[in-house]
């Protein structure tokens, strides 16, 4: 799959590498390789069970791999915790949104420019009144289309904006690479799109794998896709590429007569 990097000079920024993960005798992560490009947006899609969160949870640190390893823009991340990979350029949002739901949409922000700046969550003592919090954290809500919904709290957002709150507040932490999670979750068709328009805005900015079930996104994103069945990956490709792939056809409808959805 390697040979798919469009800048095999500068390396792929994100590299997993012969990954397994077991849980008792289930086999969830099975010697799955991957590479992401510097600036791709790369989706990873499959049915249910195919170890999709599994796959999210080991890049992020959340689980550690029982082999395999893997590597950020070349270093190797393998047995580092969440908020080393995150000190590394490396930041996640969740399928379901985590937000502090009573604070405003700017006090979400600063607590992630706080935290990103190495410093412990000083709650409110002088966050609400520094400009170095508040000042990186406006422009970022401006980036995400929040600039006008600073003073809203946040559990009063919309879905939609809850899930563009979460993003900036991952943002916040300055990081290169973006792990999305299901960032459509709960959305409906608008949403949905206006979700697409942003994140094709933030593509320019950041690398990112993006885990969706919304297959217009995945098509309207994803300069690659990768396609997991049973810890497995059994296609990577362009969208339509994987659009006319066989063994992808047959693990989403369950034809048992194709060998490669096995």
């Amino acid at each position: 799959m390697s040979s798919l990097a469009p800048d095999s000079r500068e390396g792929p920024a994100l590299e997993a590498r012969a990954l397994r993960k077991s849980f008792g005798g289930l086999v969830a992560m099975d010697n799955l390789s991957l590479e992401v490009a510097s600036g791709e947006i790369h989706a990873v899609i499959g049915p249910n069970g195919a170890g999709k969160t599994t796959f999210l949870n080991l890049l992020s640190g959340m689980l550690k791999p029982d082999a395999g390893d893997i590597r950020l823009d070349g270093r190797d991340i393998t047995r580092l915790s969440v908020p080393a990979r995150v000190k590394q350029g490396l930041a996640r949002s969740f399928q379901i949104t985590s937000i502090f739901r009573d604070f405003t949409v700017l006090e979400n922000v600063m607590l992630s420019v706080q935290s990103g700046q190495g410093h412990s969550f000083r709650f409110w003592s002088p966050a609400a009144s520094d400009k170095g919090l508040s000042g990186p954290a406006r422009e970022l809500l401006q980036k995400v289309g929040l600039g006008d919904r600073v003073d809203v709290v946040a559990g009063n957002l919309a879905h939609g904006e809850q899930r563009q709150l979460e993003i900036a507040i991952s943002l916040a932490t300055n990081p290169s690479f973006l792990l999305l999670d299901e960032p459509m979750a709960g959305m409906g068709p608008e949403e949905s799109q206006g979700m697409i328009v942003f994140l094709k805005a933030l593509k320019g900015d950041y690398t990112m794998l993006l885990i969706e079930h919304d297959m217009d996104a995945v098509f309207a994103l994803a300069d690659r896709i990768t396609v997991l069945v049973y810890g497995k990956a059994i296609a990577t490709g362009t969208p339509d590429e994987i659009r006319g792939n066989a063994a992808v056809r047959a693990a989403y409808l369950g034809d048992d007569s194709s060998e490669g959805a096995a």
